[in-house]
């Protein structure tokens, strides 16, 4: 069941109110059930895989608590390696599979193995995460094993953030279950408000910059830089609007309950480094792989080139953790290069910055470091997007082509008539010029918002407004959605194929 789906806008009402009508005892069974109802709209019998491995960790947390030296190592052990292994059956087993084949045809083996007809469960990645840091926590003594099977279930099934996070802690989450809820109307508003603009960042940015991106990405020999470069900016804001908007819509519909889930976002195109983008991009990713493999393997407490070693490959897991190609695991490697470099290069850029004068001009050094930590980013993205890796190398290769003839091509034809569709023919390729305006102007009003924002909560901003202000505005977000909106079918959330 997707967010911007019908079946959702009455689905979540109806579960809502339910949730308020019953007794507190009995809401942990309305949200499981729900939880189930909502998962199963996509593959109703993928059920049974989140069960496996609901019944593994729940015991696993059990045994782990009751037991003490190897006994307990050894059912951390377990647990682990039993819900990675459903992750890699359905998720990597195929891409390993293919490049062993690939290699024994090298090397003249006949490899026997075939590949399994099978589809990745949605949201699979999220979800074995999210049960993983349960069990982990349990075995560092942080968080009790929850005895109460049905709240452990709900745990790893929440609706809200069940398909693409945010990955939460059993710390923050789990305590919630147990608590009761009270109608709070302020929780219930700005959950609303939240979710309202959530929804806004999907259909009315990310879908409609997706028309452009598609095009110019599935067909990339038929297009040469300008195309590329314009359609890479473009998949920048799709990516951020599109899994912001799900977060956005996870945080506010729990919200509306009384659930408190963790940000996941904050503004990460205002980063001025690659590692204060990661530190705002994925919130809850990017601190799962720094508390459970970039601090256990020794994070900055060894030597440098042993912590570049680490940086490269907790992003070099996270890359592949994205998706089973060579395309995500150079996006991460490309990633985990750019940390790197910065470390070893931070000495020598401050002598540079120093010796041309930036120093004296923090907000000019800002700027410039804002451009190039998101020109870097857009590169990395280029990766990320394209569907194979040959792709993303021609992609690459024609970022120059056809740039300096562009800016010709609009000076020769600024005066003429009809000379700004002519200009803007690279980029629209075929598409009318409404609306690449509007995906255009939805970017522009995002970081309009952005700026905002930096004095603080926009939501809390217009909640301090008179009725007559906050009313206009809720109206002309709502009209904005209905009018600008693009729900065309089958327009999936972009994370929910990890």
């Amino acid at each position: 069941m997707l967010f911007n789906s019908l079946q959702f806008l009455i689905f979540f009402p109806i579960v809502t109110t339910l949730f308020f009508l019953l007794a507190h005892p009995r809401r942990w069974q309305l949200l499981l059930f729900a939880s189930c109802v909502f998962y199963m709209a996509f593959i109703p019998v993928y059920i049974f895989i989140l069960l496996v491995t609901i019944l593994i960790d729940y015991f696993a947390g059990i045994w782990i608590e009751e037991t003490s030296g190897s006994k307990k190592k050894f059912f951390l052990v377990i647990s682990i390696i039993s819900t990675c292994l459903v992750l890699f059956i359905f998720k990597y087993f195929n891409f390993f599979n293919t490049n062993f084949k690939a290699l024994a045809d090298l090397t003249g083996w006949n490899y026997p193995v075939p590949a399994l007809k099978i589809i990745l469960p949605i949201g699979l990645s999220f979800h074995t995460f999210q049960s993983l840091s349960y069990v982990i926590e349990v075995y560092r003594g942080k968080q009790k094993a929850e005895r109460h099977f049905g709240i452990y279930a709900l745990y790893v099934m929440f609706y809200p953030q069940l398909v693409a996070g945010p990955i939460e802690r059993p710390q923050n989450l789990l305590h919630q279950f147990h608590s009761e809820h009270q109608f709070e109307y302020q929780d219930v508003t700005d959950g609303l408000k939240l979710m309202t603009w959530g929804l806004f960042k999907k259909v009315v940015i990310a879908d409609r910059l997706a028309f452009f991106v598609n095009d110019a990405f599935n067909q990339p020999s038929q297009y040469t830089g300008i195309t590329f470069l314009v359609m890479t900016f473009f998949f920048a804001y799709q990516i951020y609007c599109d899994f912001s908007g799900y977060s956005d819509i996870a945080i506010g519909s729990a919200q509306v309950m009384g659930f408190k889930l963790m940000t996941n976002f904050n503004r990460p195109y205002y980063a001025r480094s690659v590692a204060e983008f990661w530190k705002r991009w994925h919130i809850s990713l990017s601190t799962w792989f720094k508390d459970y493999l970039y601090i256990p393997l020794g994070g900055n407490r060894v030597s440098a080139w042993r912590q570049s070693l680490n940086l490269f490959i907790t992003f070099l897991v996270s890359g592949l953790w994205h998706g089973s190609s060579w395309t995500f695991v150079i996006w991460g490697a490309l990633n985990g290069m750019y940390l790197v470099v910065g470390i070893w290069t931070q000495s020598f850029r401050t002598k540079i910055v120093k010796a041309v004068g930036l120093s004296h001009f923090p907000r000019l050094h800002q700027i410039i470091r804002v451009f190039i930590t998101f020109s870097l980013i857009c590169f990395s993205w280029i990766f990320f997007r394209a569907n194979t890796l040959q792709d993303a190398l021609l992609i690459i290769s024609r970022l120059s082509t056809g740039v300096p003839e562009f800016f010709v091509n609009v000076l020769g034809h600024l005066d003429s008539v009809g000379g700004g569709k002519r200009i803007l023919a690279p980029i629209l390729m075929g598409h009318e010029k409404y609306e690449f305006i509007v995906a255009l102007g939805g970017i522009v009003f995002l970081e309009t918002m952005h700026f905002i924002q930096r004095k603080g909560s926009v939501r809390k901003m217009i909640s301090a407004r008179p009725v007559w202000v906050r009313w206009p505005i809720y109206f002309c977000v709502v009209y904005g959605i209905l009018v600008f909106g693009a729900f065309q079918a089958g327009a999936d959330f972009i994370y929910f194929q990890f």
